[in-house]
Parts: C-alpha cells; structure tokens; sequence
C-alpha cells in the first residue's frame, strides 16, 4: 500500500502528539485497546442514532474532526451536522481497524463505510479514516479525525 504525501503527514503529526505527552510512553495492554474500540463503537452509534449529546460526550474540547473532502469541524460543528439530519446516516460500518494505543493517545484507523441519505437523496461513501482519541479523566475523547479517499 502506498500513502500519499498527506496521509504520511497525518500520520507522522499524531505519532507527534503521542509522543510529546507521553515521553517515556509504554504500549497498553488489552484493556485499553478494548475501552478505545468501545469509544469508536460509542461514536459510531451516536452518528446513526444523530444524538447530539452522545456526539459531544465522545469528542475532546479541542476536536478538529477533518472530511474526505478537506472540510474542518469543530466539536460543535461536527455534532451539530450530524444533529442536524441533513445527512441521515442509515448504515455505519467501520472495517479493517486498528488501534494502537500508547500512554494517554491511541491511534485508530479503519474503513469508514457508510449508506446514507443526504437531503432526501440516496448516497453511499467509502473511505478511509486516521483518528487520534486521549484519554482524560478514565474516558477516551476523540481529539482528531481526519478523513481521505481510498
């Protein structure tokens, strides 16, 4: 598989953020790789169900939560668009994921696949999904997002 220039870039700026909070940082064992695939679930069904405090409840204060198409959101954005019902998602699948998880960061990457219905007309979207959640206070929050066409 080859990345291109950006997907390289993203990927190199979050092992920047792990690395600058955790310096002597230390994999987690499988407990953490579970609550962090439970966090990304918990998203997933926040966006099907368009619930706009299940939305907020996932995301960091600080969430930049970047689409395929180059668009940037913040956390109040992102949940207020799903809310909003424009786009109703019908189907989410998050496919071939991984999750690293290091100190207080994990990296998770997946195929985001999707069947939805944007103002009353039928779409589909396949893509491919780079996210960074942070762990803070016991809970894993969604800090970054970005999204990129396969």
């Amino acid at each position: 598989m080859r990345l291109t220039r950006r997907e390289a870039a993203l990927a190199a700026g979050a092992v920047l953020i792990m690395a600058s909070s955790a310096p002597t940082a230390v994999l987690a064992q499988g407990g953490d790789e579970a609550a962090v695939a439970a966090a990304v679930e918990a998203l997933r069904q926040a966006m099907l169900a368009a619930d706009k405090e299940k939305l907020l409840a996932v995301a960091h204060d600080k969430l930049s939560y970047s689409h395929s198409s180059g668009a940037t959101e913040t956390k109040e954005q992102y949940a207020a668009a799903i809310a909003s019902k424009k786009t109703i998602f019908k189907t989410v699948t998050f496919g071939d994921q991984t999750i690293a998880v290091v100190g207080d960061n994990a990296i998770v990457r997946n195929t985001f696949a999707a069947d939805l219905d944007r103002s009353g007309k039928p779409d589909a979207v396949k893509i491919g999904v780079l996210q960074v959640w942070r762990k803070e206070g016991g809970a894993w929050k969604l800090l970054a997002r970005q999204g990129y066409k396969l």
